[in-house]
């Protein structure tokens, strides 16, 4: 690899921007792709395939075998509410690879007995999550069903373009928090973008299958691009 392309590789790595870099397996030749120039690539549709799924793969195009090396962020779980759902999922994301952080201004919920080696903040949103530069590769997940934190976290949520945003409710209250956030600056196009009820539809009960439910849902959405249906 040329010494300026693996600056520039790791000048995109230390930014959390995904980066692909395009190896012709017959020459040599290189050449990066940054994942705001994948629209206009000649091989858009595979790059942005092999960037969802965050796998390095051999690819023919035009005649010529190429190896695409994909260096993708690692994904963030930012869970707001330090529940009994929470206990379940903060271990089973971490599993997956998610870098996970739970943040709840109770410390009576925020505790490290209920959450053994998992990041834990104890401050309001407002407070605790600027520091945390949260983006695009960040699955926010909003659980305390209380209006006064999961709110502006939410709100926070929608500014960073995180891949995907879920809430805990029913359809009835989320209609609610709905009215409550367009009425703090809220779009409607923000709204459409939680997931509520979080999880896929699948009859979940107990705190782990509600987990297990958000887990696929995150993760289709972030290996599929997958939205909710309405």
């Amino acid at each position: 690899m040329q010494l300026d392309t693996l600056r520039e590789l790791n000048a995109e790595r230390a930014a959390r921007r995904p980066v692909i870099v395009v190896t012709d397996t017959a020459n040599g030749e290189q050449r990066l792709v940054k994942a705001r120039d994948f629209a206009t690539d000649p091989l858009h549709q595979s790059l942005s395939k092999q960037l969802r799924m965050g796998k390095s793969a051999m690819i023919e195009a035009d005649g010529k075998k190429l190896f695409f090396n994909v260096y993708a962020p690692i994904a963030r779980m930012l869970i707001v509410g330090a529940v009994h759902i929470s206990q379940a999922l903060a271990p089973l994301a971490r599993s997956l690879g998610y870098d996970v952080t739970v943040v709840d201004p109770r410390t009576a919920f925020a505790s490290p007995e209920r959450f053994p080696d998992v990041p834990l903040i104890a401050e309001w949103p407002d407070v605790a999550l600027p520091p945390l530069n949260i983006d695009h590769y960040t699955a926010f997940v909003a659980l305390t069903h209380d209006p006064k934190i999961d709110d502006p976290a939410l709100l926070h949520a929608f500014a960073r373009d995180c891949f995907y945003i879920g809430a805990l409710g029913s359809r009835k209250t989320h209609a609610k928090r709905g009215e409550r956030l367009k009425a703090q600056g809220a779009t409607d196009g923000d709204i459409a973008r939680i997931h509520a009820p979080i999880g896929l539809s699948i009859g979940a009960v107990s705190p782990s299958e509600i987990a297990v439910s958000i887990m696929a849902e995150i993760t289709a959405s972030l290996r599929m691009g997958q939205e909710k249906e309405a």
